[in-house]
């Protein structure tokens, strides 16, 4: 049996309503099975020699490309940011700037904060943990946006401390 002639039989039995064909040569025992409307060659081998030159498929591989991710910041006008303190995410999860989405932020830039005073959510695993400053001062720049994943360490918030 020629592939064409494999290629042709695959094609009868796709459009028929058969679930199942062996067909036996001398030469050749193809089975033939059908699941969930796929056809599945499950058997060909050759019972003596013969030779059946079969084309080479190509199979495209799927590419992964990673997305870029830029993340710009913009310096404070009023100061730099080596005397700044930041306030840091102590986990992975997703940052809140409020405790529901109609409520004021916790704070906005130019309020004072003390320490102890939360500035901000960070839910993991449906829990919702308050991030507290733990510097007096002055916020300078709310970094994190409201509602969008957040890294361990990642900065929430820049402080000019008092």
């Amino acid at each position: 049996m020629k592939v064409q002639e494999i290629q042709n039989l695959l094609d009868f039995i796709a459009k028929s309503d058969l679930a199942e064909v062996t067909i036996e040569t001398e030469n050749l025992k193809v089975s033939v099975k059908r699941y969930t409307g796929v056809i599945q060659q499950t058997t060909a081998m050759p019972l003596a020699t013969t030779s059946i030159i079969a084309q080479p498929q190509v199979i495209a591989q799927p590419t992964i490309t990673q997305p870029q991710v830029t993340e710009t910041k913009t310096a404070p006008a009023e100061t730099s940011k080596a005397n700044l303190i930041a306030i840091r995410s102590p986990m992975v999860g997703t940052f809140y700037a409020s405790s529901k989405p109609d409520a004021p932020l916790f704070v906005n830039v130019g309020d004072d904060v003390k320490v102890g005073k939360v500035v901000g959510i960070v839910e993991a695993m449906k829990l919702f943990n308050e991030i507290e400053s733990e510097v007096s001062g002055k916020i300078v720049e709310i970094v994190a946006k409201n509602a969008t994943p957040v890294e361990f360490d990642q900065v929430l918030f820049w402080v000019q401390p008092s």
